[in-house]
């Protein structure tokens, strides 16, 4: 799987697209991209195969309990400490960081965007984020930060890795292949990709589009992991066979490159003059993944009422406190509607815990205008919140009879701590000065007389 780099002017062709993936969630996996790559009965030997040196990425302190305790060994052309010189502090201004308490005018609220315009000018994907919300501190390794991205250039000789938490990416419109240090992932919207704290990537365009966009989580603690299900029992929800783990892949290129890192908030850059994506062959369980939305098999009320959305949790990165997450990523996928005497939508209510939600194809069934595909929203800890009028009359007033919600994919990063609004996100030109009157029509039905609805 020797993959001699090029510089990418476009989009990549079909055939360059056929990549393989191990499946399972937190497995022990073990890949080689060269025969005998790697080793057998041990982790370091005396000399590697091929000339190689052999290293450790650890997720998880040494001393973790099993069950928790992650590291993958990586057999690379060159250690990791060569793929870093001396580092120069460089800005990405709109990537912000908690604790961060923005400068901005605009007073609480339940928050709605458009979606963030496409970009004047070229920028790839690291240049292409800007942070909205951020909740938590990245320095006690607690908390969350909410992003959407844009962006209509590759990274060529540009990488990243994040020190602070690791990225879930949600990709909204525009394919994307994300190459990380243990392997290659292809990632459409309606999937999803995680790239664990740490681990060096750069992302690329796969698709003809005039911007790539999306949303990103990013994740300061513990790492996200499958829910349990409790009575609902061993199947449904997300399925670990369906999550899928890139085989080995690497760059053997010599060439000046740019390894850009973020570390309790601040960026830093050095040059180096080679590929980092030298990994020859790997084995552990600390490694990057992709899932597909629509694998998601959910599980719902064939009676009566609406469960709690909890239901449809894809991944929880669990706090200390049990049962109360530091983010839940949560999504509202097609689904076939059947509750008798029910109000459908999801109900009005506040909640301690703060929402920040995104929509990636067709409507979400609690508003019928207003959030569209690539829009945001934000409904912080007790801000009440639920559909709108006009949703609230459809679902009120309509035929209870068997109702498929189809071409639909919602989702929602969740996180116990309150999320702050940072400037770009106040001053955005796509801010709904108008999302509070959506809730305008809900008049008074009250007149005292029973029987009367």
């Amino acid at each position: 799987m020797l993959e001699k780099a090029k510089k990418q002017s476009g989009a990549m062709s079909r055939d360059e697209r056929e990549l393989n993936y191990m499946p399972g969630f937190g497995n022990d996996f073990e890949t080689e991209g060269l025969p005998g790559a790697l080793p057998q009965g041990q982790n370091s030997p005396q000399k590697c195969e091929y000339g190689l040196y052999a290293e450790q990425l650890s997720g998880s302190p040494f001393t973790a309990p099993r069950g928790t305790n992650e590291r993958s060994w990586l057999y690379r052309i060159r250690p990791s400490v060569r793929h870093t010189g001396r580092f120069k502090k460089i800005d990405y201004p709109h990537w912000k960081t908690a604790p961060h308490i923005a400068e901005h005018s605009l007073a609480l609220g339940q928050l709605r965007w458009s979606p963030l315009p496409a970009p004047s000018e070229k920028l790839n994907f690291l240049e292409g984020i800007r942070t909205m919300t951020t909740a938590g501190d990245v320095l006690t390794q607690t908390g969350m930060a909410a992003h959407t991205y844009a962006f209509n250039a590759d990274m060529v000789d540009d990488y990243f890795f994040n020190a602070d938490g690791e990225l879930l990416i949600v990709p909204q419109t525009g394919a994307i292949r994300v190459f990380t240090e243990l392997g290659k992932m292809d990632v459409e919207p309606s999937e999803i990709c995680l790239v664990p704290r740490g681990t060096m990537f750069k992302v690329t365009r796969l698709s003809e589009e005039k911007v790539w966009r999306g949303y990103i989580c990013e994740n300061y603690g513990a790492k996200f992991t499958l829910p349990d299900r409790g009575p609902i029992g061993a199947n449904c929800l997300a399925n670990p066979r369906d999550f899928k783990t890139p085989v080995a892949a690497y760059e053997d290129k010599e060439m000046p490159c740019h390894v850009h890192v973020k570390w309790c908030g601040s960026f830093h850059v050095t040059e180096i003059g080679h590929s980092p994506l030298d990994v020859i062959a790997w084995h552990g369980n600390y490694a990057p993944y992709k899932y597909d939305l629509k694998t998601f098999s959910p599980v719902g009320a064939i009676l009566f009422d609406h469960p709690d959305p909890s239901i449809f949790t894809v991944l929880t990165a669990p706090s200390g406190e049990a049962g109360t997450a530091n983010v839940d990523f949560v999504i509202f996928p097609p689904r076939w509607l059947v509750a008798e005497h029910t109000f459908r939508p999801p109900w009005y209510h506040r909640n301690i815990m703060s929402e920040f939600m995104g929509l990636i194809l067709g409507r979400y069934d609690a508003k019928e205008e207003g959030f569209v595909p690539g829009g945001m929203s934000l409904h912080n800890m007790m801000l009440a919140h639920g559909p709108d009028a006009s949703g609230f009359e459809k679902a009120s007033n309509g035929e209870l009879k068997p109702v498929k919600l189809d071409n639909t994919m919602a989702f929602m990063f969740e996180t116990r701590f309150p999320q702050q609004l940072t400037k770009f996100a106040a001053e955005l030109e796509t801010l709904q000065d108008d999302y509070i009157d959506c809730w305008a029509g809900l008049e008074r039905k009250f007149d005292g007389t029973p029987g009367i609805k």
